[in-house]
């Protein structure tokens, strides 16, 4: 039965490519304003069906809340959209008439998406919209766990699309998901790139499978309280990113990290906007439950409340208790809380000086989520420049929810839910992913010099003339000598 399912879903990959690449070839053509045309129809479709979409998804897979949900729907459709509305990707993009140079974005093709169970509607929203913008097609490879809430966004921007006039075939989604089946999507010869977000593990299968590949790494960002910040704003702003739908964006806090003086003053502040301190008992009870023998995260605790998590690991926590934290003073594999917790749960670590706690922080990216993402809160420009210079992320949030900041909706970061963690990170770009990112670039340049003017510019180089003889140490007679021997095969 198994083997049938993974026919099943290979076939149906197969079917799924071929139509949407015919349906491409006739999309290409289009011209911006076109293609713009689609794509904001599709945005608004996607709006008027966000609660839906969000009520869907929190359904079928547990995580999270459905509130956040549709503020994540929302922000895929309207912040991307009018982030990348006026901005022109195909067809010549620019001409340099100093420089004879010109530039023509060219579509990449068909697109392999694939789709997570932690922000699953959003993401197709987000992808689908990049993707046309740029005048691609794209083929879903749902997550198992959210195929129902996925195939439904995908009907929705289909319906959307062709309405406005695009041929029928641009977005397309796997209904039978099988490993097989998305590691034929991603081995297909007509896919032109694969644009991965999920788990450490398909992220690895999308850059080994031959195609070219845009993925994204984990998170497990610190967040460090310098003294001079405003201790109530930041906390604030802590617990907003890190109950914002549960924990479940890559980008969120992991870890808050500060000052041996300000420690008192921090704790009190996390305490009285309802951060739950556990003791440490607690804490490793609920390590334990974290954390498998296997050294992977339980993903059951994915996009859990507090509350949802101390009564599966079976302790007991203040009824108002929203985020749970744990005093830590190493950083592990095998310490599941300097690891990335797509949850309401945090590390905190004290350090004696603001340079111990960047070192500190370093540690805990170099053992997850390199090349993703931190905040610092601080009003002191020198040591944000500090941290701006050290810290192996790509992207350094300050004064800002990491959740929000990370996906350009509280920065002026581009708008994105796939963020490129660098090579540091294991990812082909730093960038916030989005429809330039989806092109390649054509560039047609006019001669504008000769070689016999490059070849009148050598002496103006400094450059040793041609005709000019290389002296040798060595006496002329034994040089004759050597040539002659040479040539008679001595």
């Amino acid at each position: 039965m198994e083997y049938d399912k993974d026919l099943q879903s290979i076939q149906e990959v197969r079917n799924k490519v071929a139509k949407a690449k015919e349906a491409q070839s006739s999309y290409q053509e289009f011209s911006q304003k076109q293609m713009d045309q689609v794509v904001k129809a599709m945005m608004e479709a996607a709006l008027k069906n966000a609660e839906m979409l969000a009520k869907m998804a929190k359904e079928e897979t547990g995580y999270g809340k459905w509130e956040d949900k549709i503020v994540k729907n929302v922000f895929a459709a309207k912040y991307v959209y009018e982030a990348m509305k006026d901005q022109k990707v195909v067809g010549l993009i620019r001409d340099d008439k100093e420089l004879k140079v010109m530039e023509v974005g060219v579509p990449m093709g068909v697109i392999a998406g694939l789709i997570p169970s932690t922000n699953p509607t959003s993401t197709v929203i987000f992808k689908s919209l990049i993707a046309l913008k740029a005048g691609n097609a794209i083929v879903f490879s749902p997550h198992p766990s959210a195929v129902n809430c996925i195939r439904e966004t995908v009907k929705i921007l289909q319906n959307a699309s062709v309405s406005a006039g695009a041929p029928e075939g641009l977005i397309e989604c796997i209904n039978v998901p099988t490993v097989d089946g998305t590691n034929a999507l991603m081995k297909h010869k007509d896919i032109g790139l694969i644009l991965a977000t999920g788990g450490e593990a398909m992220v690895k299968a999308a850059y080994s499978s031959g195609t070219p590949a845009i993925g994204v790494g984990p998170g497990n960002g610190p967040a460090f309280i310098e003294r001079s910040a405003d201790v109530k704003k930041a906390v604030s702003q802590i617990l907003e990113s890190k109950t914002f739908d549960n924990g479940v964006i890559c980008a969120s806090e992991q870890s808050v990290v500060v000052e041996a003086e300000m420690k008192d003053t921090i704790v009190e502040e996390m305490k009285r906007q309802g951060f739950y301190f556990m003791t440490e008992e607690q804490s490793e009870k609920l390590g334990r439950f974290l954390l498998r023998s296997n050294m992977t995260m339980n993903p059951v605790i994915v996009g859990k409340s507090a509350q949802e998590l101390a009564k599966l690991s079976g302790i007991e926590i203040p009824g108002d208790a929203k985020v749970l934290v744990s005093f830590q003073d190493t950083v592990s594999h095998k310490n599941p809380y300097s690891r990335e917790k797509l949850t309401t749960v945090l590390a905190f670590y004290t350090e004696p000086t603001w340079e111990s706690a960047c070192l500190r922080c370093m540690e805990i990216l170099n053992n997850e989520g390199k090349g993703h993402t931190m905040t610092i809160h601080s009003q002191n420009e020198d040591i944000i420049r500090e941290f701006a210079l050290k810290k192996n992320v790509s992207r350094l949030l300050v004064n800002t929810p990491a959740t929000l900041g990370g996906i350009g909706a509280s920065t002026n970061l581009v708008p994105a839910l796939t963020l490129g963690c660098g090579a540091v990170g294991g990812s082909s770009t730093s960038d916030n992913i989005g429809p330039a990112n989806l092109i390649n670039i054509r560039r047609i340049a006019y001669g504008v010099r000769s070689l016999e003017e490059m070849k009148r510019e050598i002496p103006a180089c400094g450059c040793v003339k041609m005709e000019q003889k290389v002296e040798t140490s060595i006496p002329s007679a034994e040089v004759e000598d050597l040539v002659r021997r040479i040539l008679s095969g001595i």
